[in-house]
């Protein structure tokens, strides 16, 4: 079993949060995780990037090669793209629909759809307006992570233990938003998906 993750987004959008999930969850798993990532977290807004390589078997190399990411998740649609290069040809891309307009120079929006929409494999959701719905839009990251579910190599108490690891200190409220945020991103999947 191996699964390689490319997780795009911008500062403040939760990317590490997804990472650490997805940490979590393999560490229940007894699986070998290596992490690398390059970001910008102390100017909100910057590019945000982290390659996660899952593995039943030992893992030599932290970073992902040219044309070999299993799965491309993304809190942001344009980054999506940027990595694209890594995706591999039978490879999914999950992203958010909300753009983060964080340049000046931001593309059409519908343009970065329309790039997103040529590849074979791909899930836009609307997270914000889902984390919206639930008062919770502080999660719409963890929307995002949900869902990536069927494209990654965990059972349900994996993500809980995940979740629990990470926001158990922030109390039982937060885990359990957040539980429900990555169970409403899995069910957007499982409807597009049938």
């Amino acid at each position: 079993m191996k699964s390689d993750i490319i997780l795009a987004g911008v500062g403040g959008q939760g990317i590490l949060s997804i990472a650490a999930v997805i940490g979590y969850a393999a560490l229940n798993r007894n699986l070998n995780l290596k992490q690398a990532e390059v970001h910008g977290m102390s100017q909100r807004g910057g590019a945000v990037q982290s390659n996660l390589r899952i593995s039943d078997e030992e893992i030599s190399s932290d970073l992902i090669q040219s044309g070999m990411a299993d799965l491309i998740i993304s809190v942001e649609p344009m980054e999506s793209l940027r990595y694209l290069p890594w995706l591999s040809k039978n490879g999914w891309l999950v992203t958010n629909s909300k753009p983060y307009n964080n340049i000046p120079d931001y593309p059409d929006i519908e343009s970065v759809y329309s790039e997103i929409k040529k590849l074979p494999n791909h899930i836009i959701i609307d997270a914000d307006g889902i984390a919206s719905e639930m008062k919770s839009r502080k999660s719409s990251n963890i929307v995002v992570l949900g869902a990536a579910i069927p494209f990654l190599p965990f059972e349900w108490d994996d993500y809980e233990f995940g979740i629990n690891k990470l926001f158990g200190r922030k109390g039982e409220e937060i885990v359990r938003t957040n539980l429900e945020a990555l169970k409403a991103g899995m069910e957007f999947c499982k409807t597009i998906n049938k």
